[in-house]
């Protein structure tokens, strides 16, 4: 892959149950900042959203949080940001965030997280972007997702190329490495079915 300038990271606006998580969160923010790769996220100041984000700052990185109005007090939306874009819908949240990353990892979260990640799989699979995903299975939170997607490939209904879009990784810095040893854009084919 060329050189990952920026990650847009998908994580949950709750810490969940284990401090694993924030751990891994604070870990691979402070990576990032360590690497000069600029955070994209959803501007939230809770939950692994703000953990991520407090550790790319503190290291002196840059972050841009992209945040609905609505969701703005909801989420706690993080005031201390190097660019905070607040825009009007859902929608646009993720267009902005997609627009500004050059790649994508996953962190631990909920209902939200899993359908920006499945938004941009989707997209992948429809040839709409060609860049790399990867999932950091923390503690092994991710393995479920990894045994549903084996399981659609098995059973027909996902092209077996979708393991070249989405990776899983098991922590920060594997993700990174990851991410820089995937294919480059020119080396890649679309699947011919999602």
């Amino acid at each position: 892959m060329a050189i990952l300038r920026s990650l847009c990271v998908y994580c949950g606006s709750r810490p969940g149950d284990d401090p694993v998580y924030a751990a891994e969160a604070r870990r691979l923010g402070a990576l990032m900042a360590a690497r000069d790769i600029a955070l994209v996220y959803g501007g939230g100041g809770i939950g692994l959203m703000g953990v991520v984000a407090d550790a790319v700052m503190n290291g002196g990185g840059k972050v841009v949080g992209i945040i609905p109005d609505f969701l703005r007090r909801a989420e706690a939306g993080h005031d201390n940001l190097t660019e905070l874009i607040v825009v009007d819908n859902m929608h646009e949240r993720k267009m902005a965030m997609f627009e500004r990353a050059d790649a994508f990892a996953v962190l631990p979260g909920g209902v939200g997280t899993l359908e920006e990640l499945f938004e941009i799989l989707s997209w992948r699979t429809l040839a709409l972007h060609d860049k790399p995903i990867v999932v950091i299975d923390v503690n092994g939170f991710w393995t479920p997702l990894h045994d549903l997607m084996e399981r659609t490939i098995a059973r027909g209904f996902v092209s077996p190329p979708v393991r070249d879009y989405m990776r899983f990784a098991p922590d920060a810095e594997s993700a990174l490495a990851t991410l820089e040893a995937m294919p480059t854009a020119t080396s890649r084919k679309p699947l011919d079915k999602a």
